[in-house]
């Protein structure tokens, strides 16, 4: 009884972090697509790189670190990486990237 009691908790547990890593993933998601488009960037493609206990700074924070693909010119494409701190994007990281003028 008691081990069918912590089996039926061990399940639900695992299908809620789940769920709220999808969550999470989602939101990234739409977030890099938006950051994106306010920088007039395509976006090619988003994954998870990894949780982390640590950010850049030093400071101990449990987080995700996403990793996203974009393309300034249409012919080149950039790494760039998200961190996310629970479902809120912390801090985008962008290399330098070339600026097309469309504008003629």
């Amino acid at each position: 009884m008691v081990t069918d009691l912590l089996m039926i908790l061990l399940v639900s547990l695992i299908a809620f972090l789940f769920w709220q890593q999808r969550r999470q993933s989602e939101i990234s998601h739409a977030s890099i697509a938006q950051h994106c488009k306010q920088l007039d960037l395509q976006l090619l493609s988003t994954s998870l790189l990894r949780y982390q206990f640590r950010l850049p700074d030093g400071r101990f924070q449990f987080h995700a670190l996403y990793q996203f693909e974009f393309s300034a010119r249409g012919d080149d494409y950039y790494q760039g990486r998200l961190i996310m701190v629970g479902f809120k994007a912390a801090k985008f990281m962008l290399p330098p990237y070339r600026i097309v003028d469309r504008e003629f």
